[in-house]
């Protein structure tokens, strides 16, 4: 077959790196960067200088990535998460708003169809969406964004500059969390799950939209292909930056696999979690309950 042969070649030119078992080489202690290892403090100030490299050009690029399939996924998030008039909700490493803007919507919908029987609803007016970002740029285009949409006095969206391992916000305070294509950027996933469990309420639920792991072989190897020879080169011809992007696709591989990161969601307090393939585990959503 003639992808096998291109994938073999990238192989052995060393194009694409070994593959690894996700559980073997990721402990929820172990920090890496892509496929280097760096100390725990060094972290943070690595992925931080990526996604204020990216940041201008992040939602584009997003689309050329998936061909616009990510829009879709975090439809699906959302609906998953079935937002309600009134909740609070915090929304981490979500930056740009694209999630919390979803939410948001799905809010209004709700609200403006129950406003038909009910005149006299506040409802509305105390939802509370909380948009945290350890990176001042990610935010930055969020809050141009919500402009653009005509979002910027909106006082239910609320941008908050902060760190998923160390929330700002009180015990069992929100309804509902979610994270999207942030939770592989942090240096201790397990701190991360930990802080999401603090401020939820029970009966709160947890969701996580991340790229995962492809299990089926001809499908794998195209993924590879694809990720370690298109994305980098697409990244420097449209962002000027290869680095971040080789380092996007590299971090995907360091990531759990989807039953090991179900497991660290059990182990920080979750239940009834479960997760869900999308595009044969190119992304899955895992979601979990306090109670």
């Amino acid at each position: 077959m003639a992808l096998r042969s291109i994938y073999r070649g990238l192989r052995r030119n060393n194009v694409l790196p070994p593959l690894y078992n996700s559980c073997s080489y990721l402990s929820s202690h172990s920090t890496s960067f892509g496929f280097k290892e760096v100390k725990e403090e060094e972290k943070s100030r690595l992925v931080g200088n990526v996604f204020t490299n990216v940041a201008s050009s992040y939602d584009l690029m997003n689309d050329l990535m998936s061909g616009g399939l990510h829009r879709l996924w975090k439809e699906r998030l959302v609906s998953k998460l079935n937002p309600f008039p009134g909740m609070k909700h915090l929304d981490v490493a979500g930056g740009t708003g694209d999630v919390a803007f979803r939410i948001l919507d799905s809010i209004n919908s709700v609200g403006k169809r129950a406003m038909r029987d009910i005149q006299d609803d506040n409802t509305l007016d105390e939802t509370q969406i909380f948009v945290c970002d350890i990176n001042p740029n990610m935010l930055n285009v969020g809050k141009k964004r919500a402009k653009e949409r005509g979002l910027g006095g909106d006082k239910s969206l609320i941008w908050v500059e902060g760190d998923a391992e160390a929330l700002k916000f009180e015990d069992e305070s929100m309804d509902g969390y979610t994270i999207a294509f942030g939770i592989r950027n942090v240096t201790h996933i397990e701190k991360a799950l930990s802080e999401a469990y603090r401020v939820l309420k029970p009966g709160g639920r947890f969701l996580c939209l991340e790229l995962s792991h492809v299990e089926l072989p001809i499908f794998k190897e195209l993924y590879d292909y694809y990720s370690f020879s298109v994305i980098p080169a697409v990244g420097q011809l449209v962002a000027g930056d290869r680095e971040s992007y080789q380092y996007l696709v590299e971090s995907i591989r360091r990531f759990p696999s989807q039953d090991k990161f179900a497991s660290m969601i059990v182990d920080a307090g979750f239940q009834k979690v479960e997760y869900e393939n999308l595009v044969g585990g190119v992304v899955a959503i895992h979601s979990g309950l306090k109670f």
